[in-house]
């Protein structure tokens, strides 16, 4: 900008340097001329005095050339018919070689006491009319070169002004431009910073002329951007500390599938996964087209959509996909946890199905030793003891139960942690045997002072389960309960019974919920070893199912060993 902003000044400069040169000099010419012209019709007139009162006797030439020289000037005399009456040659200038001599000439001769003057540039021509003898007119010719030499210098000092008038308008383009171009310079680098975003940095104003009230409306500008931006900034941080508090995740994405946020909680959810900021979305889970789901966030009229992902066994997730309102805004994914209630629901299934299951076999006892002693059994002292017993007995049974059932429940949905203690194992067998001895042939082994950290109603309602699942496989053969330590620091209690077995393909199935394998009778509800392994899950421990050497099924429970002070 400063070079043709220069050139501009200089072209200023020099045209008025130049107009005023042009002028200046016609006007020095013109002066000059005047004053030659002066001089010359004063020469001429004060040559006509001499040569009209020359001495007497003296011819009309010698006073003329006499004249001439004093003068320094080319005299000619003409009479009344135009004949020049004196030498054709004066002062060195031939009377032909005279401009407009004719003209000169017959405007004298018919003058009155006039004088004409002509002018060529370097010599005056004048004519004088003479009254007296034969002599008409008197022309002469003068020649100034000091004047013309003073033209000459006027015009070289001229010449020599208009340069160095051009020479500091150039100069003084450049000084201008330049700081023009500084102050521009400094507003375009203020208006860069605010494009970048820095709005610290003041725009200083050292003049207020139109640069300066350009750069006040860009700085005015930067004030008003730095409010509206920390303001946004301040939106933003509550908008994220907000963000970050929710117990659900969300990642904010835009229509290049591009993450614009996820809150800490997303990221806790996908497995500590990083989502930067900038980054593609990943595949947040195996199988699940996550992608295809976010993109349809962005279609014209899409409305909010919810699915369920289990990532793994025991978790259980729905996302929620807030749409976009147009191509330039941003689609957000909810991830909310949805474990404990999806674990709660199937819990609260499952306790139904438990306790009708469960609760059927008391039931049926308290309510057939009722019908009994309906039926006339309450008259015989020894039959009503005996169905009484069978009563409490199943009573306390079925409030065990009840009971068991809901520490269960509860375990499951993690509503409150299992009373684990020490328990005996042998007294979990003496129990299970003393409450099944009467309709089966139960026996126990069990290592002396072993015990496990565990939950002992459910402990006992496990291995009870195990040994009536087995009773009815077993034929009336002896059931066997075996409890010893494991190589490791685990408790191993089996229940072996010598009936048909399982077969390899059942053996997985048997713990499905409502499995009843093809040799179970018509009898249940296919519940029993599906509840032992939420037991043995409850208390931190497994199940196993092996088949038995010379026929039959063992059925272990391996649970923590409860360590032996020293």
């Amino acid at each position: 900008m400063r070079w043709w902003l220069a050139a501009v000044f200089g072209i200023i400069v020099a045209g008025a340097a130049i107009t005023v040169a042009q002028v200046l000099t016609i006007r020095s010419e013109h002066a000059f001329g005047e004053r030659a012209k002066e001089l010359a019709a004063g020469s001429a007139v004060t040559a006509a005095g001499a040569i009209m009162s020359r001495e007497p006797g003296q011819s009309l030439a010698v006073a003329t050339a006499l004249a001439a020289r004093q003068r320094q000037v080319a005299i000619f005399v003409f009479d009344d018919r135009g004949r020049l009456l004196t030498a054709p040659s004066s002062h060195g200038v031939a009377v032909e070689s005279v401009p407009d001599l004719d003209a000169v000439v017959q405007g004298s001769i018919a003058g009155s006491r006039s004088m004409n003057s002509v002018s060529d540039g370097r010599r005056i021509v004048v004519g004088l009319p003479l009254r007296g003898n034969d002599a008409a007119t008197l022309v002469a010719v003068a020649s100034r070169p000091d004047l013309v030499a003073a033209g000459n210098i006027v015009r070289g000092e001229l010449a020599r002004t208009l340069l160095v008038a051009i020479a500091v308008g150039a100069l003084a383009g450049i000084s201008v431009a330049m700081l023009i171009a500084a102050r521009l310079r400094r507003i375009g680098r203020a208006a860069a910073r605010i494009q970048a975003g820095h709005f610290d940095e003041p725009l200083e104003i050292r003049f207020h002329d139109e640069l300066g009230q350009l750069a006040e409306s860009v700085e005015q500008m930067r004030r008003t951007l730095r409010d509206s931006f920390a303001s946004l900034e301040a939106e933003r941080d509550r908008l994220r500390d907000l963000l970050e508090q929710l117990q659900e995740g969300v990642i904010a994405i835009d229509s290049s599938l591009a993450v614009v946020f996820a809150n800490s909680r997303a990221e806790l959810l996908l497995g500590r996964r990083k989502l930067a900021a900038g980054s593609m979305l990943p595949t947040l889970w195996p199988g699940v087209d996550v992608h295809a789901f976010a993109a349809s966030l962005f279609e014209k009229g899409s409305r909010a959509a919810m699915f369920r992902v289990s990532p793994r066994e025991g978790f259980t997730f729905a996302v929620a996909g807030v749409p976009a309102r147009d191509s330039t805004d941003t689609a957000l994914l909810v991830i909310t946890d949805v474990t404990v209630s999806v674990r709660r629901e199937r819990a609260e299934r499952e306790f139904v199905a438990n306790a009708a299951h469960e609760l059927r076999t008391p039931l049926s006892a308290i309510s057939s030793a009722v019908e009994v002693l309906q039926d006339g059994a309450k008259s015989d002292p020894d039959d009503r003891d005996r169905f009484l017993s069978v009563i409490e007995r199943q009573s306390q049974r079925l409030a065990r139960l009840v009971r068991t059932l809901l520490a269960l429940a509860r375990a499951q949905t993690h509503a409150e942690p299992l009373a684990m203690e020490t328990v005996d194992v042998g007294s979990v067998l003496a129990e299970v045997s003393d409450e099944l001895s009467g309709d089966l042939r139960v026996e126990t082994s069990c290592e002396p002072r072993l015990s496990v950290h565990a939950h002992r109603e459910l402990l006992v309602h496990a291995v009870g389960n195990l040994v009536a699942n087995a009773a009815k496989h077993a034929n009336g053969s002896p059931i066997e309960i075996d409890a010893r330590r494991s190589p490791g620091a685990e408790v191993r209690i089996e229940v072996r019974d010598r009936g048909p077995g399982i077969d390899d393909a059942e053996r997985e199935l048997v713990f499905d919920r409502f499995y009843r394998g093809g040799n179970r009778d018509g009898d249940g509800f296919g519940l029993g070893l599906s509840i032992v392994r939420e037991i043995a899950v409850a208390l931190g421990g497994e199940i196993e199912i092996e088949p038995r050497s010379g026929g039959g099924t063992v059925a272990a429970i391996v649970i923590e060993r409860q360590q032996e002070p020293e």
